[in-house]
C-alpha cells in the first residue's frame, strides 16, 4: 500500500477538548490539501466543519458518547440524531462498557441497534476499547456490534488507556469476517504502524497524526 492508497482509508481526527474554531479551520484545510476523504470532529463543530469541506467532497464524522460511553441510551440516540441533522456522514459510537462489563448484553445490543437506526443509513462504527477487554470480551463485543447492525467495529478512542494492537485487530477481523469492517484507531503514529494495522485486517485507520503519518514522520501526540 502506498501513501495515496493510505490517504483513501484514513479518518483524520481532531477531538481535543480545547480545540478552537481557528484550529478546526486549519485542520479542515489540511484535510483538503492532503486529500483525506473523511475527517472527525466533536459534535459541537460538525456543522462548522461540514460547511468548510463539503464542496471538496470530504465526509465529516463525529464520535457519539465520547469519550466514556456510559451516558444513557436516550442521550446517545439524541446525540446521533442531532449529528445527522448537522451534516455528519459517519458516526462512531463508544459502546457502554459499564453495561458490557456487567454482562448486560441485551442492553448493549439494543443500544447499538437503536444507534444504527438513528444514524438513518449513515456508516456506523462501534468503539469497543479493545485494550480494556480480554480476548473473550473482544469476541463478544464484536458479535454484539454485528447483531446490532453496525458497519464497523473499532478498536479504541485513544482517550481511555490504550489503543489499537495488532493482535486485537486480527482477532476482531477473524470474529466479524467479511460481514463487518474493522477500524483501527488509537496510538497509530507512523506510516509503518498504519500498514501493520491494514495487514492485520483493518479497512479504516483513525489517526489525529494523519499528516505526520503520510509525511513519513512520527506523530508525537498521545493519540
Amino acid at each position: 500500500m502506498n501513501k495515496d492508497q493510505l490517504i483513501e482509508i484514513i479518518d483524520y481526527t481532531l477531538l481535543d477538548l480545547t480545540v478552537s474554531k481557528s484550529d478546526i479551520e486549519k485542520f479542515c484545510q489540511e484535510a483538503i490539501n492532503y486529500g483525506f476523504k473523511t475527517i472527525f470532529v466533536n459534535p459541537y463543530y460538525l456543522e462548522f466543519a461540514h460547511n468548510i469541506v463539503d464542496s471538496h467532497e470530504i465526509k465529516v464524522g463525529a464520535p457519539i458518547g465520547f469519550s466514556l460511553g456510559c451516558s444513557t441510551k436516550k442521550t446517545k440516540i439524541t446525540e446521533a440524531e442531532e449529528a445527522v441533522k448537522a451534516g455528519a456522514s459517519e458516526l462512531d459510537m463508544l459502546m457502554n462498557l459499564a453495561a458490557f462489563k456487567s454482562e448486560d448484553y441485551d442492553y448493549v445490543e439494543a443500544e447499538i441497534r437503536d444507534f444504527v437506526q438513528a444514524a438513518a443509513g449513515l456508516t456506523t462504527k462501534i468503539i469497543i476499547e479493545s485494550a480494556l477487554l480480554n480476548m473473550e470480551e473482544i469476541i463478544k463485543a464484536c458479535q454484539l456490534a454485528e447483531t446490532g447492525g453496525a458497519d464497523f467495529v473499532k478498536t479504541a478512542t485513544g482517550f481511555n488507556g490504550g489503543g489499537a494492537e495488532i493482535e486485537d485487530v486480527k482477532l476482531m477481523k477473524k470474529t466479524v469476517g467479511s460481514r463487518l469492517k474493522v477500524k483501527a484507531a488509537g496510538g497509530i503514529k507512523t506510516f509503518e504502524d498504519a500498514l501493520k494495522m491494514v495487514e492485520a485486517g483493518a479497512s479504516r485507520i483513525g489517526a489525529s497524526g494523519a499528516v505526520e503519518i503520510i509525511e513519513g514522520k512520527e506523530f508525537k501526540g498521545d493519540y
